[in-house]
């Protein structure tokens, strides 16, 4: 049986109806699946997420990137549930971008706004200091955020294994204790061997 990974959702407004929507890029569905894992998306409308994720019989938690902490509080309140879950039960957990975002505010740590694009659809150098065995030292990663996270506004018992060569912002984290980590590029958008390393290793640990 493949090792299930349930990945958190964005929320959107339908176009042509009053209402709110689950979405997620087909981008992550096709990496998983050819990764090794079984996709599960998890739903942010249902009460109880950890008797979902329970029955559902999760290996590995995503949060998925897109949008702002705060820009819809039903999705806050479901991506809080899903790392008190992770924590709780021991399953391993990787926040993208936002999720990364999500992981650091849990632990009390701060983003920052940047009032310019360096970050914005921008492909940029991060050096990494030997976790998930890269090919090498320093990557070349994808970049779509105006959030960013520097050491002094790190959360409690986290410690960062990449750091962008341009600015010193963080742009992988990882806990100190917890099977928990977070990165701000999107492994999804550009599924190199990188990406492949990176949920492979932590995934299958």
């Amino acid at each position: 049986m493949k090792p299930i990974i349930g990945i958190s959702l964005r929320i959107t407004n339908a176009e042509k109806y009053v209402e709110k929507r689950d979405s997620i890029s087909h981008d992550w569905p096709i990496l998983l699946e050819k990764l090794g894992f079984s996709p599960l998306l998890i739903p942010n409308a249902i009460s109880n997420i950890p008797e979902f994720l329970d029955e559902m019989k999760i290996s590995g938690l995503i949060l998925s990137g897109g949008d702002n902490i705060g820009d819809d509080i039903i999705r806050d309140k479901t991506e809080n549930d899903i790392l008190n879950y992770a924590i709780s039960h021991n399953v391993p957990l990787i926040g993208v971008c936002r999720g990364m975002q999500i992981i650091n505010s849990f632990f009390g740590g701060k983003t920052q706004f940047l009032n310019n694009t360096n970050h914005v659809n921008k492909s940029h150098t991060v050096n990494i200091n030997n976790h998930f065995s890269f090919q090498n030292n320093t990557i070349e990663v994808n970049s779509f955020h105006h959030n960013v996270i520097d050491k002094l506004n790190l959360g409690k018992n986290l410690s960062s294994f990449a750091i962008s060569k341009n600015d010193n912002t963080i742009e992988g984290l990882i806990h100190n204790e917890l099977s928990i980590i977070g990165v701000m590029w999107h492994p999804e958008r550009n599924p190199d061997i990188n990406s492949h390393i990176l949920l492979k290793n932590f995934f299958l640990k």
